[in-house]
Order: C-alpha cells, then sequence, then structure tokens
C-alpha cells in the first residue's frame, strides 16, 4: 500500500469538531493522498472508537485513509486503515502479526536506530523529525534537521517528515529523501485547510 503524501495528524485541543473539519479538508483529492491520523490517547477505549468510526467513514467517504494512534484494538475495530506506533510502543513486528500485511503501519522515528527498528520490523512508513522546530515536539528535543532526513531516508523505509513542516518548507523536505509530510497545527488552525493541504500535495508532487 503506497504511503500517503500528506498525513494529518489530529488534536482535540486545537479543534473540538474534528469530523466536521476532516469533511472539509480531504474532499476533492487522489484517492490514498491524504491520511489522517487520530491521535487522542487521552480519551477512553469508548469516546475513542466512536470518534475513529466518524473520521474512518468520514475519509473512506472521499478515498482518503484513516490510522489510529497507538491503540490497535481501535483501529481493528473502527476498521480503520492503520496504526501509528510511538517510538516506544508495541513493537511492529507484533503489531503486523495481528492486523496481516494490508493494513499500513507507521511508526514515529527520531534517529537512524529508531527507523532501523521499524524497518526490520515490517514498518509501512515511518514519521521522522521532528525536522524544523515546532512546539508539540520541543519534548523531544532539537530539530533533527534536513541532513538527518536525507541521512535516514537512505536507509530505504519511507519516511514521512513531521514537525515545523509548512508548505513553504515542503519542497525541501521532499528534497531530502522523504516520501510524505505530517501536519498538526498547518491544518487544524488554518482558515482554509483544504488549501494547505493542497499545497502540501503540489510540493511532493509538482
Amino acid at each position: 500500500m503506497r504511503t500517503p503524501l500528506v498525513h494529518l495528524i489530529t488534536d482535540l485541543r486545537l479543534e473540538p469538531e474534528l469530523p466536521a473539519r476532516v469533511e472539509r479538508t480531504v474532499a476533492g483529492f487522489p484517492p490514498g493522498c491524504v491520511a489522517v491520523h487520530l491521535r487522542e490517547n487521552h480519551l477512553a477505549g469508548g469516546p475513542l472508537l466512536a470518534l475513529a468510526r466518524g473520521l474512518v467513514a468520514v475519509c473512506h467517504r472521499h478515498g482518503q485513509r484513516c490510522l489510529v494512534n497507538d491503540r490497535v484494538d481501535v483501529a481493528l475495530a473502527a476498521g480503520a486503515d492503520g496504526v501509528h506506533l510511538p517510538s516506544a510502543g508495541l513493537p511492529p513486528d507484533e503489531v503486523r502479526r495481528l492486523v496481516g500485511p494490508a493494513v499500513l503501519v507507521g511508526v514515529s522515528c527520531h534517529g537512524l536506530a529508531d527507523v532501523r527498528r521499524a524497518m526490520a520490523g515490517g514498518a509501512s512508513f515511518a514519521t521522522f523529525g521532528p525536522v524544523h522546530d515546532t512546539p508539540s515536539k520541543r519534548a523531544y528535543g532539537a530539530p533533527v534537521g534536513l541532513a538527518a532526513l536525507s541521512v535516514a531516508a537512505g536507509l530505504g523505509l519511507p519516511l514521512v517528515g513531521l514537525g515545523g513542516v509548512t508548505a513553504a518548507n515542503a519542497p525541501a523536505v521532499r528534497a531530502a529523501g522523504a516520501q510524505g509530510v505530517a501536519a498538526i497545527r498547518a491544518w487544524l488552525e488554518a482558515e482554509d485547510p483544504a488549501a494547505t493541504v493542497a499545497a502540501l500535495v503540489r510540493a511532493f508532487t509538482g
């Protein structure tokens, strides 16, 4: 399964009406171009499953994909297209055995060792970063930068650049070897999120 070009990570603190924003954002793009990552680890299982099912329905209606962060059980119950694992989460090889070969398995990576483990475990792709400074990733330390992204991309696992990525710097992320980009604030705080995603898509298809 091809890695989506643009990965949209959720945050209910920035947007409490997620299904409505996703509806406004993902319509009209080529099938499989966009993936929405449901990352709301503070939610209990029941509310998380309900939200996941709503987002899966919206994404599938527009030919796009939906992944659930960390919770393999919720991803399977909701009929999601994949699961995205934290760097210290379940081993990707264990998850792959649970979900089968057709489901996307992503892993958060912050260095070469992380990427090697994800690749060896059968991950479909990995997010890599933070590439640039961003408030949501400062807890992970200083940005890794484009040079580190380029070296990591050379290992062969499809990488998605994460952290401070905008339409303006996305072409440089692509040039460094990333096969996609991930965004949080760039789409959740935009007045026109579809235009933001369109600009990111153009950076990887133009």
